[in-house]
């Protein structure tokens, strides 16, 4: 039986070049639809997520536009140095695959400190990919907007929000570089990750409220603590199906058009997708085995691409 289809977003192009600064009020964004709010990685059968997260997205000859919004009652983040392991925090992620090969992808993550992580993916881990710090989404703008204080365990917040500029020039390569055609679609997937955390008794908060110094590891000293033996929420854009973002065949579809009207179009070969996918995950993936389904087929390490 074929997992249902992810879900899909129409991008439509910005009607101005965006500054980036974490306002999502611009009269570009409020002209872009939301996203479905996120639910839990797992899929609807598992409980909802306590907190709400939503996305949307804009394009234009220059950059691919991502605004995000995030409920939290206590903003916290500790990780400022570039390429951390940034979901140690609580965190927003973004995963791009352009050609939906399931191979060469990239991995962005930042927290409300607005430092960020961004690695590529020769192919996923499962199949023994490594992950490429050293790349980098040259050009890119980030920022974050805090609405309450963040770090302080002594009141509650509203959330925060985040917006993005990925330069095309930056993805090339994933992609080439080239901006997308109209009706072109990306896969591409988002995820939070949130822990369970409780505040820290005795915090030594500054007398004038300033923000504590950063410390020898690179991370600001916050009031509160994970609890122990505690797994952390994953919440995303579309459902995995299981606890693992690394598997780009369940990523959701981005389609690049010139308005948000213009209908989404499903994959017409979903179900022959699936089809491959189940056959690859049966396997024992000797070397150079592959199989065809219709028009497509998979590898022994999970590419799909067009048979012939």
């Amino acid at each position: 039986m074929p997992y249902p289809h992810p879900k899909g977003y129409v991008c439509a192009r910005a009607s101005e070049p965006i500054v980036i600064d974490g306002d999502l009020t611009k009269p570009a964004w409020q002209a872009a639809p939301w996203s479905d709010d996120f639910l839990d990685i797992e899929g609807e059968t598992r409980p909802a997520p306590r907190f709400c997260t939503r996305m949307k997205m804009l394009w234009d000859d220059n950059y691919f536009y991502i605004a995000a919004e995030l409920e939290e009652p206590d903003i916290w983040a500790t990780l400022t140095e570039h390429d951390s392991v940034i979901f140690y925090d609580n965190d927003f992620e973004v995963f791009l695959d352009p050609d939906g090969d399931n191979h060469d992808y990239g991995e962005f993550e930042m927290n409300a400190l607005n430092t960020t992580w961004d690695l590529r993916l020769p192919k996923p881990y499962r199949d023994g990919g490594p992950a490429l710090n050293e790349w980098e989404i040259e050009g890119i703008k980030t920022a974050v907007k805090v609405f309450g204080t963040l770090n302080d365990a002594r009141d509650r917040d509203h959330g925060w929000t985040l917006e993005l500029a990925l330069p095309w020039s930056g993805l090339k390569t994933l992609q080439g570089g080239d901006c997308p055609r109209f009706g072109q679609q990306w896969r591409v997937n988002f995820s939070r990750v949130e822990w369970d955390i409780e505040p820290v008794d005795n915090f030594p908060y500054p007398v004038d409220n300033s923000t504590l110094p950063v410390d020898n590891s690179g991370k600001v000293p916050a009031p509160y603590q994970k609890i122990p033996s505690t797994p952390e929420h994953n919440w995303v854009w579309s459902p995995q199906w299981a606890i693992d973002m690394h598997r780009p065949e369940f990523w959701g579809y981005v389609q690049f058009e010139q308005s948000p009207d213009a209908p989404f179009r499903p994959d017409p070969e979903w179900e022959t997708r699936c089809h491959l996918m189940e056959l690859y995950r049966a396997e024992k993936r000797p070397e150079g085995w592959s199989a065809t389904h219709g028009n497509l087929i998979v590898t022994h390490d999970s590419r799909i691409r067009p048979a012939g």
